[in-house]
């Protein structure tokens, strides 16, 4: 079995692409015990974001993996096969590395990643699909994370997708606090951009959710109202910024829905940020004049502010991770000899055992103990060095007595 990483994100695949990709939260642990008993794997996690979808997995071969990601989707390998990275062994370990110390984001050191790496962990652990090597790697991948941001400036003047929503927003409107706020959704990123806007001071913020008690629970924690997702049809034209991020597989904000809002609006501007993967919003929409529809790949334009600094720290940030990756894998090859060492230990307790019993017996007859310990010292080291004295024997190099030489440290001079 060997160590894979295999899957798609931003840099790969547009969105469409994607959102077709995106696993169900909650079926997560059935996919995850459907993969690894139907297939060659053995261990197994995924991480589905809005961004990725990435699976870890231990496997004869990559490709029983990644057939499966793409039936399980319902799509033709064909049309997944183009945007799928499979990465081995230490490429692997490198991959994560740097996922959850934020490298390989959209916006470079965002720190949820790390958040969601952590959940897809527990995910795969309460499913029983994280065996001893996935978990020591996760657990070095979160090590590594916490060493690059607490010992780099990867995380300073950091551009959350949160932050660049507002920046979106005030691309429109010169200043937001004139604006009203529809959010839909009351996950991590729809409070995270709450809590932005919120510090802008608009004039309104309401949280459209399809739990009530949640979705109020959440405006309240930002002097906000709250509304049943039934009622965003009726009232979307009360507000110039509708951020969405819901975890429906269907669009939930329609052409002709917005279209009449528009109208409402006597076609003053609005601006929409689709956060979803699914998209929420029809890409339709984008096409209508008053509209201003952004989503996750529109973001990577706005991240310019706080670059230098972070893309300096990379730098150093790739050294510790080069070093890192290096350590574990020296762990995995670690691992690879215990089966020998303990074969190697098993069979020297057999031949101590052996030997005792028989000088033992030699005692219990009679016989002289200086004498029976010589025996079973002499017996006892022969055995032992039998099998290295074959084999320098039987071989013709160097290496074989070189081997021995260090093992036995037979020229401590040197």
């Amino acid at each position: 079995m060997q160590l894979y990483a295999l899957g798609l994100n931003h840099h790969t695949a547009p969105l469409a692409v994607r959102e077709q990709m995106v696993f169900d939260p909650l079926r997560l642990p059935q996919a995850l015990a459907e993969l690894t008993r139907a297939r060659e794997v053995r261990e197994a996690a995924i991480l589905s974001t809005c961004n990725r979808t990435e699976l870890y997995c231990t496997a004869e071969a990559p490709e029983t993996a990644a057939q499966w990601l793409a039936e399980y989707h319902q799509l033709p390998p064909q049309k997944v096969s183009p945007y799928l990275y499979t990465l081995p062994s230490r490429d692997a370990v490198r991959h994560m590395f740097r996922v959850a110390s934020g490298l390989d984001s959209m916006v470079l050191g965002e720190p949820q990643i790390l958040g969601q790496m952590k959940q897809a962990a527990r995910v795969a652990e309460d499913a029983g699909t994280l065996g001893a090597l996935l978990h020591k790697l996760f657990q070095k991948t979160f090590s590594v994370a916490k060493e690059v941001r607490s010992t780099t400036a990867i995380g300073a003047n950091i551009v959350s997708m949160a932050a660049a929503t507002v920046h979106l927003a005030e691309r429109i409107f010169e200043n937001v606090a004139d604006q009203k706020v529809l959010f839909i959704g009351a996950g991590e990123m729809i409070e995270l951009c709450a809590a932005h806007f919120s510090a802008r001071r608009p004039r309104r913020i309401t949280i459209a959710n399809r739990t009530a008690e949640r979705g109020a629970a959440l405006a309240a924690r930002f002097g906000g109202d709250a509304m049943r997702l039934d009622e965003i049809g009726e009232q979307m034209a009360e507000y110039d910024v509708v951020v969405s991020c819901t975890a429906s597989p269907l669009p939930i904000i329609g052409l002709g829905m917005v279209e009449r809002a528009i109208r409402a609006r006597r076609h003053r501007p609005m601006v929409m940020v689709d956060l979803a993967v699914p998209r929420d919003v029809e890409p339709e929409i984008a096409a209508l004049d008053d509209v201003f529809l952004y989503t996750l790949d529109d973001l990577g334009s706005i991240v310019e502010s706080g670059m230098e600094s972070r893309e300096r720290a990379v730098v150093e940030a790739e050294a510790i991770i080069t070093s890192r990756v290096d350590g574990f894998l020296n762990w995995i090859a670690s691992r690879e000899t215990v089966p020998t060492i303990r074969a190697l230990r098993d069979s020297g307790e057999r031949m101590r055992r052996r030997e005792v019993e028989r000088a033992l017996k030699l005692l219990a007859r009679g016989e002289d103990s200086q004498r029976v310990l010589e025996a079973l010292s002499h017996r006892l080291a022969n055995k032992l060095l039998h099998g290295p004295t074959v084999a320098l024997h039987q071989t013709d190099g160097t290496r074989m007595a070189e081997a021995v030489a260090r093992i036995y440290r037979l020229h401590p001079e040197e």
